[in-house]
Formats: structure tokens, C-alpha cells, sequence
């Protein structure tokens, strides 16, 4: 009788091990575990950078016309197609309020309290490029930190800077609260920045609107992703990817996309927010006037180079499936 009980014993530990195993190995072999486990995230310095002038105007030209930090942290309203501050700049805003899922900016002034006056220089630098905040919780990444990681060492140091000369205010935001499982799922986006990263090349167009294009948030909001936060392969800047019931441009040099633009078509189109006479919509195209007509100049020559992707995307159209992105957007069924 004891080994028969022994082997019951036995029988019954692998009927609970097995499946134990099973899903162990099975959420290994796709998530991983940082969804249970929290971001992966290196601990942060005591370092600070050094506040020059060039820092303190490189800082605000990023912030204000190409990272578009304000942007998103400062309470706005739509009026004539453009966002207009109601609001202190950087005291945060809610950018998402539906049912269960809330996403809030934060504020990012220097407020001790309630905004991040009592963050370290690499707090604040690790939370723009790495996605973690200073309690160690992983960002939603609406804010797009896996792109921001390209921004230079010396670039971050200048946006760092000149947020600090906000002036402070004291808010009262609510907090982001997303829906299970996604609340854990954004654990896995975070990533480290453990090398030095290096200023572009600022002799080389290509390279340099390269460098931008990930500094402005291009490739994130003209990519289409999947259902799980992912890009779709061979879909860089083909644009379908859905705000607010509008699609993404195809930016690509595919006929369907921009192949028709020349350089000043492109300034034209930042300058004013129209593609003739077209409205840019969702697009924060008020934002972007503001880079220098070389930065645009450099953005587009990069934007040439990319691979051309037949994928229309028309939001004049009835919104329809497009296989291609796996979207419902304009012109869909015609890809």
C-alpha cells in the first residue's frame, strides 16, 4: 500500500506539474515574463548634465518642433484643425479617458510634488528613451520611448535640460489605468539604454533625416502595428495605423504614398497642414512647422531612400478591411 501510495503521490505531482511546465514554457516562448515580473529597466544615476546655452537652445527647438514633448504633457483643445494650449506647458494632460482604459501625460514641470522636481537628470532621461519612470512602472508606450532611444546622448541631455526651465505647476491629474491583460503586457516594452548613443551625422541628409524621423515619432504613428503593439513587417511607413478613426499616410516613394511630392511639395504640406486643398487630419503637423526648413529638407531625402510599399490608405473613402495592415481604414478593400 505505500507504494501504491507513493506512486499516487507521483502521478498526482506530474498531473500538476505538467501544466505548470507547459504554460511556463509556453509564455517563455511569447511574452516572457515581464508582464508578472515588471519592465526590464537598469537602475538610474545620480548624474547631471550640465545646463549651456547651446543645451538650453537645442533643448527647446527638440521639445517644441520635433519631439513634441509639449505636445502630448500640455491640456489642448482642437480649434481650426490645430491644438491650442489651455493650459500651463507640461502640466499634463488626459490623452485617453474611455471605459476602463485611461492613458494621462503626466505633468513635467519641475513641480516637486506633483510633476518631476524631484527626479535625477537620468530619471527624466530614462523614462524619455527607456520608458520607465521613476518608481520603476513601465510607460504606456502611446508616449513613443522605443523610438526615442535613437535620440544622441547629447540631444537628451539638452531636452532634459530645458524641461527643468518650465515653469512649475502644481496639478491634480488622475492616473493611467489600463484594462487586464494590457496593464501587464507594456511591461515588455521598456528597453535599457546601456551604450553611449551618438549625435547624427549632421553633414549627411539621409542620415540625418533618419535620425529625425525617430526623434519626431514618424515611424510609429505611419506604421501600422498589430494587435499586440508590433510593427508589421514590410509595412514601415505605410501608414493605415488608426487615431481616432483616421488612418496614417503612406509616406513611402510607392505611387501610392508620396512619389509624387518633391522637396518643397513636403514643406509645403508641414508648413501649412494641407495636401492642396486637403486638411491634414490628426497629423500634428503645428507641431513639425517649426523644424528648420534643412531639418525637413534632410527628413524628406530620408523619406526617398525608404523602401516603396504599395498600401493605399485614403480617408476621403468609406472605411473598409485592408488585408494588407489588417485594418479598417479608407480605401482598404482596393490593396
Amino acid at each position: 500500500m505505500a507504494t501504491w501510495g507513493r506512486r499516487l503521490a507521483k502521478v498526482i505531482a506530474w498531473l500538476v506539474l505538467v501544466p505548470v511546465v507547459l504554460v511556463a514554457v509556453g509564455i517563455s516562448a511569447t511574452v516572457g515574463w515581464r508582464p508578472v515580473f515588471g519592465p526590464r529597466a537598469r537602475p538610474a544615476t545620480d548624474k547631471k548634465f550640465e545646463v549651456t546655452p547651446a543645451r538650453l537652445e537645442r533643448g527647446r527647438y527638440l521639445v517644441h518642433n520635433v519631439m513634441g514633448c509639449v505636445e502630448c504633457h500640455t491640456p489642448s483643445q482642437v480649434k481650426n484643425d490645430v491644438n491650442v494650449a489651455v493650459g500651463p506647458l507640461g502640466s499634463g494632460s488626459v490623452m485617453i479617458d474611455q471605459g476602463k482604459m485611461r492613458v494621462v501625460a503626466p505633468n513635467i514641470t519641475p513641480d516637486r510634488e506633483t510633476g518631476i522636481g524631484n527626479w535625477s537628470d537620468d530619471e527624466i532621461a530614462r523614462a524619455i528613451r527607456e520608458g520607465v519612470s521613476k518608481d520603476g512602472h513601465a510607460l504606456f508606450p502611446m508616449m513613443p520611448y522605443q523610438e526615442f532611444r535613437n535620440v544622441s546622448d547629447e540631444d537628451i541631455a539638452s531636452v532634459v535640460v530645458y524641461i527643468r526651465t518650465l515653469p512649475p505647476v502644481h496639478t491634480s491629474l488622475p492616473k493611467t489605468q489600463l484594462p487586464f491583460p494590457l496593464s501587464r503586457l507594456i511591461n515588455t516594452a521598456p528597453e535599457p539604454v546601456t551604450s553611449a548613443v551618438p549625435e547624427p551625422d549632421f553633414h549627411n541628409p539621409v542620415k540625418l533625416g533618419e535620425y529625425l524621423s525617430f526623434a519626431g515619432g514618424c515611424v510609429g504613428c505611419h506604421t501600422p502595428m498589430d494587435n499586440h503593439g508590433q510593427p508589421l513587417p514590410g509595412m514601415k511607413f505605410a501608414g493605415g495605423q488608426l487615431f481616432d478613426n483616421v488612418a496614417s499616410a503612406n509616406i513611402t516613394p510607392d505611387p501610392s504614398g508620396i512619389s509624387y511630392y518633391d522637396q518643397q511639395t513636403f514643406l509645403d504640406v508641414i508648413h501649412t497642414g494641407k495636401v492642396k486643398a486637403r486638411q491634414l487630419k490628426v497629423m500634428p503637423w503645428w507641431v513639425y512647422r517649426g523644424m528648420t526648413d534643412s531639418d525637413l529638407g534632410a527628413l524628406f531625402s530620408y523619406l526617398r531612400t525608404v523602401a516603396p510599399v504599395k498600401h493605399l490608405v485614403d480617408n476621403t473613402e468609406p472605411a473598409s478591411y485592408c488585408k494588407l495592415c489588417r485594418h479598417q481604414h479608407g480605401g482598404g478593400s482596393q490593396n
